[in-house]
């Protein structure tokens, strides 16, 4: 449960509410990488908050579970995450640029502290930006501050790094509108992989977001969850309430 609740953290999207397929094109003509990257960030549109809710499928070697989510976010400051097995509240999250916490029920166990666990987790160095870009279907880096070459590879814009060191990235694009189609971040000295594929967008209120996304993280074990959109609503005023029950024990997740 302590894995699945921690995945959750960087892997619960969302959807939207009403949903209005994006046509999408495959890459047939070379582009300079800067090209790509400038027309990956002008599909980004400003908004104050988001509410979600949510579907996601979890399984690891051990076990599988369905689960919705209440999702809220309020643009570069906070995170906050609902998560509901059988109807029922089993834990909840806040992520800030500054910590991580979360508490979960069924163990009456919290934890409070950096971005550090999910980093080592995942191989690659995260803060609550890259996080939040995750949810947004937008590259978990800024793509400005690295060099990249582009190839065309299965119809997508792929984009790697020109020096690569022990972690290495790939960001994948369709050509109509640059969406992130997929991206690979692997840590080779320590045999650790993410991949985050996005097989479908929807547009609403001028806003690009993955309809569907599918993210695989391995290491001694496999962990996949697939997460499928219901509904979304921008700039409501939203609650972000957030207090860890009186009793609960504090964990650390290594």
């Amino acid at each position: 449960m302590k894995k699945f609740l921690c995945f959750l953290l960087i892997g619960l999207v969302f959807s939207c509410k009403t949903k209005k397929s994006v046509n999408e094109a495959v890459a047939s003509k070379e582009l300079a990488a800067i090209k790509v990257i400038q027309g990956h960030y002008e599909n980004q549109k400003d908004f104050k908050t988001i509410s979600i809710r949510a579907n996601a499928k979890y399984k690891d070697d051990k076990q599988s579970q369905s689960v919705n989510a209440d999702i809220r976010i309020k643009k570069d400051e906070i995170i906050w995450i609902n998560v509901k097995l059988l109807g029922f509240p089993v834990a909840k999250a806040l992520i800030t640029p500054d910590k991580v916490s979360y508490y979960e029920k069924i163990n009456g166990t919290y934890f409070e502290g950096d971005f550090r666990f999910l980093s080592n987790w995942l191989g690659t160095d995260l803060d609550f930006f890259k996080v939040q870009n995750l949810f947004l279907g937008n590259a978990v880096d800024d793509l400005t501050k690295q060099n990249y070459v582009v190839k065309i590879e299965d119809g997508l814009y792929k984009l790697s790094e020109k020096i690569k060191g022990n972690t290495e990235k790939e960001f994948s694009f369709e050509a109509a509108n640059f969406l992130l189609k997929k991206e690979q971040i692997n840590q080779v000295s320590e045999n650790r992989s993410l991949e985050i594929v996005y097989p479908s967008h929807l547009k609403q209120e001028d806003v690009f977001m993955p309809d569907e996304i599918n993210i695989k993280a391995t290491q001694e074990n496999q962990v996949s969850i697939d997460l499928f959109y219901k509904n979304i609503t921008f700039n409501e005023d939203l609650n972000f309430s957030f207090s860890i029950p009186n009793g609960y024990s504090p964990i650390n997740v290594e």
